[in-house]
């Protein structure tokens, strides 16, 4: 059964979480001050901690910077805080996903099952040899670099979140570049073609990106 760790000082909406939770086959802890998250974490091994931003004690953003320092446990965080600032400094500390309040219980689950499936997979694929540091955008296979580019890594990534989901062009033009530029999308062809290529100077008798004829591109390890 999978641990989770929530960290809310609203003990209503704290206890909501955990039944929900508790419903969907996890086992929940909870804490409601900051200063006792990283001491209960030297003692207990969750799954995943769900993290809100602001707590008494130490808040948030510092108990998920002390936590990457030394793991690579997941983390989602919580926030009343909707401005894009936050947002994108709370992922960038190395949180795992990022909710809004307010919020509907279900898709607090969702999120748990979503981000817990995620990383089990890149455990299964660090077991094989190939690791993604979302930190350094870097890939390694058996410890070799594989030099990616930044738009290299991130269709990876996207591609080995989500083994077996077949993403068109459209979709992973649209996922890779967030900015809205305008850009063919031919270019994927073009990228996963050198993907291809540098991955398989590593793993040459191993396909990991495979096509679909007019349809899009899909991750196995085969």
């Amino acid at each position: 059964m999978q641990h989770v760790l929530i960290v809310e000082d609203e003990e209503k909406l704290a206890n909501l979480l955990k039944d929900y939770l508790d419903r969907n086959g996890y086992k929940t802890s909870l804490l409601h001050n900051g200063d006792e998250v990283l001491p209960w974490l030297e003692k207990h091994k969750p799954d995943l901690v769900l993290l809100d931003l602001m707590l008494p004690g130490t808040d948030g953003m510092e108990i998920c910077k002390e936590i990457r320092r030394n793991s690579q446990l997941p983390v989602i965080m919580v926030t009343a805080k909707v401005d894009e600032i936050d947002r994108l400094l709370g992922l960038e500390l190395g949180a795992d996903d990022y909710i809004c309040k307010p919020f509907s219980p279900r898709e607090v689950v969702a999120r748990v099952k979503a981000v817990l499936r995620r990383c089990e997979g890149s455990e299964k694929l660090e077991e094989k040899g190939l690791r993604l540091d979302t930190d350094t955008y870097k890939v390694s296979i058996n410890g070799n670099d594989l030099g990616l580019t930044a738009v290299e890594f991130q269709l990876l990534k996207v591609l080995s979140d989500h083994p077996g989901r077949i993403f068109s062009r459209v979709i992973l033009v649209d996922k890779i570049y967030s900015d809205g530029r305008i850009v063919s999308d031919r270019t994927i062809d073009s990228h996963i073609k050198k993907l291809r290529k540098k991955i398989a100077a590593e793993l040459p008798d191993v396909e990991l990106i495979h096509s679909l004829y007019a349809v899009g591109y899909k991750f196995e390890w085969n």
